[in-house]
């Protein structure tokens, strides 16, 4: 009984125990659920109508997109074009999100019966950029499709090579199939939407008289010009209600951040270009003397390759392409410098002709290096010289024989040409039409003849050696310890102002960053910078970045404002400025309306200081423009359409560079037939621009969050 009571004495002592313990385990519990939606929320890369994105999925997206590019031949995009790749993947998601969104609310859909009516007609755009196309119709083949999706199904492939195409064109089908079932939804939904603005005979007749009568004028304008700024007595109130009138137009859809830096490229110095100039004029000697001038070319580390084969001026830089026809053949240029991008070259032209820019032809090949194919070779070479149809002779080896046509796009932007491309491109080039060649090749022969060619365009041989103008190791040095050391004794966003210009660098602004930017002041490599803008408060500095390209450029920036979403005030800098602009015109509007009261033909108006012209072509359906002021008066059109010929206005009318008085002198009719169909047609497509519209409106409304820079 003693234990007993003793265990019961130690009850209160035991719950609390066992209650800490059970405390602890929810916590931990609790926190690895916070620790796993703060994980998941760090993965987002952006949110649509409450929808998020994962960056695994928009990172998937982009594959999808990029591996569709490379299976169409646009392959090794630079950062620029994947960037514009995976603008256009957000752009085009929000987009398919807002209108599922929308569709799902109407009931719209897209049947797998639709799906295979476009696959039949066969043509739609995308279709006929898949491999899917009758090469003689040149038209979708439907049936080729199904063909290789039963193929792919049954897995019946047992070429690993084969295979991995085969899950290549697969992907890219899947691509296909979905990006066109999402562009037929948005169709649907626009075309509804459009067909809710119905034009009609009556709209269409009012339309048409709005543009076919003519009026003229003599205007009287008082520009608001006519009066000093300093004249007028602006008070806060009077700035409080216009704003509150035009309160809708700033409404901002996302935050933005308005910032101030100073940026510090790195440039070569005197002594650097020095160095290079004397580097090229030993390279312009030894250029104009190599007997292989792709040595030379590769040695240097020009950015232009030398193919050694006729191509168009296209295929050179542009400072280049423009110097090609002031070389004489066999010559060598001065050293030049190309401000464009920095550059100094050199260029010896080897050759320049006209030859096709189109070249048709065919091949037999033979395969082999043995004395067998070489004698199969000349057998084949000259039966064809000798009249042999080619066609049937190339069946007899098993191939088609084809006709093929080759362009100079197809080859002269190539990185680097063998040999044995550049001979027979060369041979291609320079082949007569019917002509024969039997070309050797490592693996085997190639018996070629030329069928037809198309475009003569003048082809250039030219080496060209192109080097940017950059800085040495010692003129960065000596740039990032200077630049250091200002940051270092300049702490604050204020110090960096104050003393920045005294130093020799000079403050930039820049209004309204947004997270879409890809680089920051037209500077690449600048992500961290983007992501310290958007995580920082009012007022901070930030770290030193060296970005650009291979770090050239030295970066600080200063957190000025924060814009965030919804409506900007009158505190905003801008938004004062185009309140108080437009409560300035409309304080001279008043002044002006007093000015010319009474005033009741052309000749008063004029001796209270009016500038008068005959402006002619005045209607209804397009807003006068008026030299005077140098404006665009949509009231003043409205105004002339509502007095009679050979009236006086009967009120001025206030518009956007002044106010107006005027005299209808004449008025006609174009004479111009109407045509209901034709004008209803056009009320049409301005419903559709108004859908285009309306598609703005919903997505601004679809809270968007990008938060792409994160990544």
């Amino acid at each position: 009984m003693a234990a007993i009571g003793k265990i019961r004495s130690w009850g209160p002592v035991l719950v609390g125990a066992i209650g800490l313990a059970l405390f602890a385990f929810i916590a931990e519990e609790a926190f690895r659920s916070c620790e796993s939606t703060n994980n998941d929320r760090r993965q987002q890369v952006g949110e649509v109508l409450g929808k998020k994105l994962s960056m695994q999925d928009y990172q998937k997206m982009v594959e999808e997109y990029t591996e569709m590019m490379k299976a169409q031949g646009q392959d090794n995009l630079n950062d620029d074009q994947m960037n514009q790749v995976r603008d256009y993947i957000w752009n085009n998601y929000i987009q398919t999100q807002v209108v599922a969104d929308q569709a799902e609310k109407l009931g719209l859909t897209v049947t797998d019966e639709e799906m295979e009516n476009i696959l039949n007609a066969g043509t739609n755009p995308m279709l006929l950029q898949t491999p899917f196309v009758n090469q003689q119709t040149h038209r979708f083949d439907a049936n080729a499709l199904k063909d290789f999706l039963a193929r792919y199904k049954s897995q019946s492939e047992t070429n690993p090579q084969m295979a991995q195409q085969m899950q290549v064109l697969y992907k890219y089908w899947t691509f296909t199939e979905k990006t066109i079932r999402q562009q037929l939804l948005a169709q649907k939904f626009q075309s509804l939407f459009s067909h809710c603005m119905l034009s009609n005979p009556v709209e269409a007749k009012m339309a048409y008289e709005e543009g076919e009568v003519e009026s003229t004028i003599e205007l009287a304008a008082f520009p608001y010009s006519s009066i000093a700024d300093n004249k007028v007595t602006i008070s806060d109130a009077d700035l409080k209600a216009k704003y509150d009138e035009l309160k809708p137009r700033f409404m901002q859809y996302t935050e933005t951040r308005d910032v101030r830096y100073v940026d510090v490229p790195v440039v070569a110095s005197a002594a650097d270009r020095t160095a290079l100039q004397k580097d090229f004029e030993g390279y312009a000697t030894e250029l104009a003397a190599a007997e292989e001038p792709a040595q030379l070319v590769s040695k240097t580390m020009s950015s232009v390759p030398f193919l050694g084969v006729p191509v168009l001026k296209t295929a050179y830089p542009s400072d280049i392409a423009a110097q090609l026809d002031s070389i004489a053949v066999g010559s060598t240029s001065k050293v030049f410098e190309s401000k464009m991008d920095n550059t100094l070259n050199i260029v010896r032209l080897i050759s320049k002709e006209q030859l096709p820019d189109s070249i048709q032809f065919r091949v037999i090949q033979v395969a082999g290096t043995d004395e067998k194919q070489k004698t199969q070779a000349d057998s084949i070479f000259n039966a064809v010289k000798g009249g042999g149809d080619f066609e049937a002779i190339a069946k007899v080896y098993g191939q088609q024989g084809e006709k093929t046509w080759l362009t100079t796009a197809q080859y002269q932007n190539a990185p680097s040409l063998s040999k044995e491309q550049k001979d027979y491109f060369t041979s291609l080039n320079t082949m007569a039409v019917n002509e024969v060649k039997n070309v050797q090749m490592t693996g085997g022969n190639l018996i070629v003849q030329v069928v037809d060619r198309k475009a003569m365009k003048d082809k250039y041989v030219a080496a060209v050696v192109k080097k940017p103008i950059d800085y040495s190791d010692d003129t960065r040095h000596a740039a990032f310890n200077k630049f250091s050391q200002f940051v270092s004794a300049n702490t604050t966003a204020e110090d960096i102002v104050k003393n920045a210009e005294k130093n020799g660098y000079k403050v930039q602004e820049m209004k309204d960053v947004t997270t879409s930017q890809h680089n920051f002041a037209n500077i690449r490599s600048t992500k961290d910078a983007i992501k310290w803008i958007f995580d920082a408060k009012e007022g901070t500095l930030s770290p030193m970045y060296e970005c650009g390209d291979n770090g050239n450029h030295l970066l600080i920036v200063l957190l000025d404002k924060i814009h965030p979403q919804g409506y900007r005030d009158l505190t905003d800098e801008r938004v004062k400025e185009y309140i108080n602009g437009e409560v300035l015109k409309d304080k001279k509007a008043e002044q002006l309306m007093t000015q010319v009261k009474g005033v009741n033909n052309i000749n008063a108006a004029k001796a209270k200081g009016a500038k008068v012209s005959t402006v002619e072509q005045v209607t209804f359906a397009a807003p006068v423009f008026v030299q005077t002021t140098s404006m665009s008066e949509p009231a003043l059109s409205g105004a002339v359409a509502a007095t009679q010929q050979g009236k006086f206005s009967t009120k001025p009318v206030k518009g956007q560079g002044g106010i107006y008085l005027f005299q209808v002198t004449n008025r006609k009719k174009i004479g111009a037939k109407f045509d209901a169909a034709a004008q209803e047609k056009k009320l049409s497509q301005r419903s559709l621009q108004y859908a285009g519209n309306a598609m703005s409106e919903l997505m601004n409304a679809a809270k968007i969050v990008d938060k792409r820079y994160l990544f």
